[in-house]
């Protein structure tokens, strides 16, 4: 999978931008504050429909202007895909793929394959279960369309029945509760079972890489639900698991008007030695286990999907030694690379150099 090129206007600090990237590697070098991230940003925002930053879309607008558009061309393996996106300050977004709306957004995800490692994604680690939940969805996302689907049900579900709890409380209907009880529970099922297929995939990548960058360590998923589900595998068996825990809580959700039990509120965590690490692992060997989590997910989309991924690469050489860097790109298969820095000579990778200031990218 490349980017052929890539068009941007009023995003970010660009005014205007067209860049042709290689298609091989390409490390744009530049000062702080010159763009560099913005160029790896227009192109995560286009093969996932969001910032890898986490940023609203509204911060994405350059100053003054009242929307941002973004167009690039992916190549596969069979064809040319054209997304473009048109991001305004007030009002709906519009993407388009090959000049059409998108029949699902999560078409998009299954079009373009790309992992992005990011200075942020220490907090895979660091933070809350949330952003490992976040981590293991989008990951099923890439690798099965259905799973997209699962997790939209799932979210609608969710709300409808809060919205349900937090207007009615105790008043609630109960055979009004008992339908979303079900639509939900059927959902969650499946959402519980793709994290599971995630976690069980990724599992050889991610001990390979947390060995071959960390030298030493054995890193794991443990998933701990609140549900009841722990060692349940039948979808049906656990969608009966989550309607007995919600008729459990139901008087307690009643009273304070929230759905407490469910893959929302479940908590994977990484697990070092049998050691939480959260809590009990070093700085090093926390920066690893991120890092493995992204070759993980690089490795197992190539090897689910059988396309190499665009790799995405925003200051990662600043926080690595030489010969762990090498480490890390040992283990990348050889296709489209963006790599970022202040400094050409922390990057331990050959190709083309493009300078980036002044908002330009140039050769």
């Amino acid at each position: 999978m490349n980017i052929t090129w890539l068009e941007a206007r009023d995003f970010r600090s660009y005014e205007t931008l067209r860049f042709e990237p290689d298609e091989a590697v390409n490390v744009l070098v530049g000062d702080n504050g010159q763009g560099k991230t913005s160029v790896i940003e227009a192109i995560g925002y286009l093969g996932t429909t969001k910032s890898l930053r986490g940023v609203a879309d509204e911060a994405l607008i350059r100053e003054g202007t009242s929307s941002a558009v973004i167009r690039g061309a992916f190549d596969g393996r069979a064809s040319e895909t054209v997304i473009e996106c048109e991001i305004p300050m007030e009002g709906r977004r519009k993407i388009l793929v090959n000049g059409k709306r998108p029949t699902r957004m999560r078409d998009v995800l299954t079009t373009v394959s790309m992992v992005a490692f990011l200075p942020d994604d220490l907090d895979l680690v660091k933070r809350g279960s949330a952003i490992r939940r976040g981590y293991l969805d989008d990951l099923a996302a890439r690798l099965w369309p259905q799973a997209a689907a699962v997790q939209t049900d799932y979210d609608r579900a969710l709300r409808q029945r809060n919205a349900l709890l937090k207007q009615e409380g105790r008043a609630t209907d109960s055979l009004t509760l008992d339908v979303w009880d079900e639509r939900l529970a059927r959902a969650g099922a499946q959402v519980l079972q793709h994290r599971r297929a995630v976690a069980t995939n990724l599992q050889p990548h991610l001990e390979e890489a947390y060995l071959v960058v960390g030298g030493s360590g054995k890193l794991r998923w443990s998933y701990r639900s609140t549900w009841g589900s722990d060692g349940v595998r039948d979808n049906d068996d656990l969608a009966e698991a989550f309607m007995a825990a919600l008729a459990t809580r139901r008087g307690k959700e009643l009273e304070i008007r929230s759905t407490t039990v469910g893959p929302h509120r479940d908590e994977p965590e990484l697990m070092l030695d049998g050691r939480n690490a959260r809590s009990m692992a070093s700085q090093g060997e926390q920066r690893t286990t991120a890092l493995a989590l992204r070759i993980g997910s690089y490795r197992l989309i190539e090897e689910v999907r059988d396309q190499t991924p665009i790799l995405l690469l925003d200051d990662v050489f600043s926080e690595l030694d030489p010969s762990r860097a090498a480490r890390v790109l040992d283990l990348m298969p050889t296709g489209q690379v963006f790599v970022t820095t202040a400094r050409e000579d922390e990057v331990p990778i050959r190709g083309r150099r493009w300078s980036v200031r002044d908002g330009k990218v140039l050769p």
